[in-house]
């Protein structure tokens, strides 16, 4: 009997994908749930597993060839099991049962370099959950490796302990062809600074009372909130879902001629993953705690780096956080998420003197910045909503009592 295997049915908001590996070749043996292929969208990367045991009889697709949705790419010649098979067999199909058990957990991005690097999976101890092997786990092992290999006899020291000078190598080049992912990101950012009026506003705010609250309460806040850490995103996502409830067009868009002003906060957050950047959705700020953000971001981040995120997650939202503080960035003009009208750019906390009171103290300074689409925001509209956030922040108090 032959099942036919048919691409994911994609939403609206995707055309198309795109082949990225096939993990099984025609004419090998496929069990139930294996993964067969990756299929990369502009927004996610798909598996595809096997709906039952088998042999690969045929692939309609190659790697880099273009899929529709629901569109037909391979083929299973399904195995049926006689109840009359010899017992070797039965207990062959036990061993490569228990095999199969033992075979190691791990991520896509990750089986994807251990095939490149021809590295063997079973000799990789994993450092995810479950003890799911990462793509870091992969690297690390391949460095290793090339650590150990002798070093090359053009560069070494002779019997008079001189050095031979290196010789230069040869100026080489490789062209590798862009990801459909990294790709869509181009469109977009491009057709963001082409078709809208962006403007961005700069201010700073205040972490020590923040900072201060998360000293003294991050243990208890783990404990109390399991799969929870209380970090700065919870405050943030709160002040702007407050701020975003005060000025509407902040959080609206613009479809055709029409201003669409959304009764509801969704926050996307911006997360970085080995394939660029992604942002998934918080749906209904308004309705989260603080350790609800937390947890859900937290998913989130596990989720990217395994490449599990769906596209539903990645779908809509009315606003978007992104922090480049994590990397450093001290100061930056975040480019709009279309069809958003405007985005926060957190950057790293560094201490300065400021003046208060009259006196010069140290505190601990974070630089933020608001992108807008200035068809839709008013400047002073853009900078008294960037103020309401900064209030917020240097006042907690403010955000629990929504003032």
């Amino acid at each position: 009997m032959s099942i036919e295997i048919k691409a994911p049915t994609f939403p609206e908001s995707v055309q198309e994908g795109s082949i990225a590996t096939w993990h099984k070749k025609p004419g090998e043996t496929v069990s139930r749930d294996d993964l067969l292929v990756d299929i990369e969208t502009d927004k996610v990367v798909l598996e595809v597993v096997a709906p039952a045991d088998g042999i690969l009889e045929k692939t309609h697709k190659e790697e880099g060839d273009t899929v529709l949705s629901n569109e037909i790419i391979a083929i299973i010649k399904e195995e049926v099991v006689s109840d009359s098979a010899p017992a070797v067999e039965v207990e062959a199909d036990k061993v490569a049962s228990e095999a199969d058990l033992k075979e190691k957990i791990a991520s896509p991005s990750a089986r994807k370099l251990a095939s490149e690097q021809g590295v063997d999976l079973q000799n990789i101890s994993g450092s995810g959950k479950d003890g799911r092997i990462t793509k870091e786990d992969v690297a690390n092992t391949t460095t290793i490796a090339s650590n150990s290999i002798a070093p090359k006899s053009d560069n070494y020291t002779n019997a008079n302990n001189s050095i031979e000078p290196a010789l230069v190598g040869e100026r080489t080049e490789k062209r590798v062809p862009m990801t459909r992912m990294r790709s869509r990101i181009a469109d977009r950012l491009l057709q963001v600074t082409q078709t809208t009026a962006m403007l961005t506003t700069f201010n700073e705010v205040d972490m020590h009372r923040v900072m201060d609250l998360r000293s003294e309460f991050k243990e208890d806040f783990s404990k109390i909130h399991p799969g929870a850490r209380l970090g700065f995103m919870g405050f943030f996502v709160r002040a702007a879902t407050e701020a975003l409830k005060r000025f509407p067009s902040v959080n609206a868009s613009i479809d055709g001629a029409d201003v669409v002003y959304h009764a509801y906060q969704d926050i996307g957050v911006a997360v970085s993953t080995d394939k660029g950047l992604v942002v998934p959705v918080l749906r209904n700020t308004d309705n989260m705690s603080i350790a609800d953000v937390e947890r859900t971001i937290a998913e989130f981040g596990g989720k990217a780096r395994d490449g599990k995120l769906t596209i539903e997650e990645m779908t809509g939202g009315t606003f978007t956080i992104t922090n480049g503080g994590v990397f450093g960035s001290l100061l930056s003009t975040p480019i709009l998420n279309p069809p958003q009208a405007a985005i926060l750019g957190m950057h790293s906390i560094k201490e300065r003197p400021v003046a208060e009171n009259g006196s010069v103290v140290i505190r601990p300074m974070m630089n933020l910045a608001l992108s807008y689409d200035h068809r839709l925001i008013d400047g002073r509209e853009a900078v008294s909503f960037l103020v309401s956030i900064k209030e917020m922040i240097e006042n907690p108090a403010k955000i629990l009592l929504e003032i």
